[in-house]
């Protein structure tokens, strides 16, 4: 799988982490950086990784900052992108099979290095489940379409 990885000066350690445990389990990266513990700003990053799925240039995206929360607020502003802030396997999984989530955002500050495997690779396994789930996740395209006239 493509895959687009994002962080800030919070999350690079994190984002480097992973682009190494993806790629040695086959899994085509492409890091938006950052590449430094300088202080920067993660709309710089998380914005670009966004887009690329948006764009289908990733199937799928991991963004890491702090609290996982301003790299949500972004990601969630990107036509198509259903970005989940997950800090659990379970609400990673919820986030696939119900949600169809497609970029996966993840809090530093919580997280160790195991937790963040697991997380990652339970959610790249989990598939959306569709049935009632579709026509909720046919909802927020709707209201993605009224928004963005």
């Amino acid at each position: 799988m493509k895959i687009a990885l994002a962080g800030d000066h919070r999350g690079f350690r994190l984002k480097d982490f992973l682009v190494n445990i993806l790629k040695e389990k086959g899994h085509e990266v492409i890091d938006f950086g950052t590449h430094s513990s300088d202080s920067c700003d993660y709309p710089d990053y998380t914005y670009p990784a966004s887009v690329a799925v948006r764009d289908k240039k990733c199937e799928r995206a991991i963004l890491i900052c702090y609290s996982g929360i301003g790299s949500a607020i972004v990601a969630n502003k990107v036509k198509g992108v259903r970005a989940a802030l997950a800090y659990t396997v379970k609400s990673a999984v919820l986030s696939r099979k119900h949600n169809d989530s497609n970029v996966l955002v993840l809090p530093a500050y919580m997280l160790k290095k195991e937790q963040v495997k697991r997380i990652v690779f339970s959610w790249l396994k989990a598939e959306f489940e569709g049935g009632r789930h579709a026509r909720r996740v046919n909802k927020i395209k709707e209201i993605e379409e009224k928004e963005n006239v």
